[in-house]
Order: C-alpha cells, then sequence, then structure tokens
C-alpha cells in the first residue's frame, strides 16, 4: 500500500485515523450535551441538520434513484427508526445515567451482534475465532455493567444507561444487517444517508415536540448550542464524509481495521474532556471488549490482499 507523503498519501493517513476519532465524538459531546439538552430533542436536531446540510451533495443521487428510494419507504422508515430513533434518542437518553466510556466500550459491541444476527436470519456459520470473540467481548461487557462487582452482578444491579446502550448497540447491527438488503446496498450511499436521517428526523420530532412541552425548554444558549454543532459537523457530517474518503483511498478493508481506534479514542476524550476516572473494572472491561472485537470482526485475508494490491 503506497501511502507515501508526495502521492498524497499523508492525507489519506490523516484522513484514515481522524474518522474514527471523529465518530467517537458522539458518545462524548452527546453525555455533556445530555446534561442541559433533552435527549430526543438532541437526536432530532442532530439528524435534522446533518440531512440538511448534506442534501445539496445528495440531491443529484436522490433525483436519479428517486423510485428505488419510493419502492422501499418502508425499509427507509425502518433503518430511521433503528439508526436515529433508537440510537439517537435512545443512546442519549443512555448516556444520562451512564458514563461516556461504559456507552463507547459496549455500542462499539455491535459487530458482535451482526455475526449472530447473520448466523440466525442468514445461517452464516459463525467460526471458532468468531466465537472465541463474541465470548471475550460479552465477559467484557458484564464486568462493564457489573462495574467488577460480583455482587452487583449476582444482584443484578445495572446501571439503567448501560442495559439500554446494550440495546442500542444490537438495533445499530439490525440496521447494518438490513443495510445489506440487495436494493439498498445498490444505492449510492450519500443518497441513502440522507433518506434514512430524514426518516429517522421524521420520526423523532413528535418525542422532540412532547419532551419540549413536558419540560418548558429548548436549546437557547451558546454552550447548547456549540455541542448541538459538534455533533452535526463532527460525529455526523464530517465523520460519514470522512469515511467515504477512507472507503475510497485506503479500501474497505483498512478502512474497517481502523475503526478499531473508536473505542480507543473515545476513552481517551471521556477522560481529559469529561473528567471520567475509568478505573480497574472499566480498564480491565476495555481490554476484554477491544480484545474480542478484534479477535472476532478484523479482516485478516481481506486485509492482506488489499496490502499485497496496493504494494
Amino acid at each position: 500500500m503506497s501511502l507515501s507523503p508526495s502521492s498524497g498519501g499523508a492525507a489519506a493517513v490523516a484522513i484514515l485515523i481522524l474518522t474514527p476519532v471523529l465518530f467517537s465524538t458522539n458518545p462524548v459531546i452527546g453525555r455533556a450535551a445530555v446534561e442541559s439538552t433533552g435527549p430526543w430533542t438532541l437526536a432530532f436536531l442532530r439528524w435534522a441538520l446533518a440531512a440538511a446540510v448534506l442534501l445539496p451533495l445528495a440531491a443529484p443521487a436522490l433525483r436519479r434513484h428517486s423510485a428505488t428510494l419510493a419502492a422501499e419507504w418502508s425499509w427507509l422508515v425502518g433503518l430511521g427508526a433503528l439508526g436515529m430513533l433508537i440510537c439517537g434518542g435512545g443512546l442519549y437518553t443512555a448516556l444520562q445515567t451512564t458514563t461516556a466510556t461504559n456507552a463507547t466500550l459496549i455500542y462499539t459491541t455491535s459487530p458482535l451482534a451482526i455475526l449472530v444476527l447473520e448466523r440466525v436470519l442468514r445461517g452464516r456459520p459463525i467460526r471458532r475465532r468468531e466465537a472465541a470473540g463474541i465470548v471475550l467481548a460479552l465477559v467484557g461487557v458484564v464486568v462493564l455493567v457489573s462495574r467488577g462487582s460480583l455482587d452487583r452482578l449476582t444482584g443484578l444491579d445495572f446501571r439503567l444507561g448501560d442495559l439500554l446502550t446494550l440495546g442500542c448497540a444490537v438495533s445499530w447491527a439490525v440496521y447494518t444487517v438490513i443495510l445489506r438488503r440487495p436494493r439498498l446496498a445498490g444505492l449510492p450511499a450519500l443518497a441513502l444517508f440522507v433518506t434514512v436521517a430524514t426518516a429517522g428526523a421524521a420520526l423523532l420530532a413528535p418525542l422532540m415536540v412532547l419532551e419540549t412541552m413536558s419540560t418548558g425548554t429548548f436549546p437557547a444558549s451558546g454552550t447548547q448550542w456549540l455541542s448541538i454543532g459538534g455533533l452535526v459537523a463532527l460525529a455526523s457530517v464530517a465523520a460519514f464524509l470522512g469515511y467515504q474518503a477512507s472507503v475510497r483511498l485506503a479500501g474497505p478493508a483498512v478502512t474497517g481495521m481502523m475503526m478499531y481506534l473508536m473505542p480507543v479514542s473515545g476513552v481517551a476524550m471521556a477522560v481529559v474532556f469529561l473528567g471520567e476516572d475509568p478505573g480497574v473494572a472499566v480498564l480491565a472491561g476495555s481490554v476484554l471488549v477491544i480484545g474480542g472485537l478484534v479477535t472476532a470482526t478484523a479482516p485478516i485475508d481481506r486485509l492482506r490482499s488489499a496490502l499485497a494490491r496496493r504494494s
């Protein structure tokens, strides 16, 4: 693989490293933002504004593929519910009662849930390496949600936010499996993303209105809008565009490997910017979750092929 500065490789490396960092800003910014902004309002504004920002770029593809998008409307609404409603408002609700560190680590187990779903729904066999990784990561999740305490584990004394985050991880896994439907997979990524984000914002709108009416508040301060802007600009628009650029520059195998930086960068930002103290239990859970994730999902064969083609 050629990534020399003279061939534009320095920029490619920067994009590959920065993209997972951008994705991991979501739970960190979200944890700070839910202190003053309702979770459903936060999710609605994030996805509505992200869709609006990307709409001009997606407009030509949306026109070309309008017939397919119309025919697949029910699946697109379902994706909006899974990816933006549950994994948006649901995750921000979870962040009211858990740390950004725990949310980052638990949420990154969604690729393992994808392996299980593909086994259940499509009969795809789970290899021994994948099974070992799933078990390892699940042990890590148990350590995280029990906070390393056997009494909490046996007494089922878990944080609600941790359990909600686990539900969001499963929801994102279902979202990803649906995205692999042939007609959806054949659509341009940007057009599909904008459509699903718009559908998700439409589903979130009534909940945002109810939340605003019940609390009598709506984001008004500069700090609140700075957090919302961060979620839109960094965790949504820049992260999506960075991912697409990474795939074009380095291929899906290398890009997939780089995404393992997400939990590492997310935990680091939670410590630096939120002052979270991971503690021994969280550090142990982190090692188990990240180790299990890499063991189960690292595309070793595809990575070797990609490196050989680009060398």
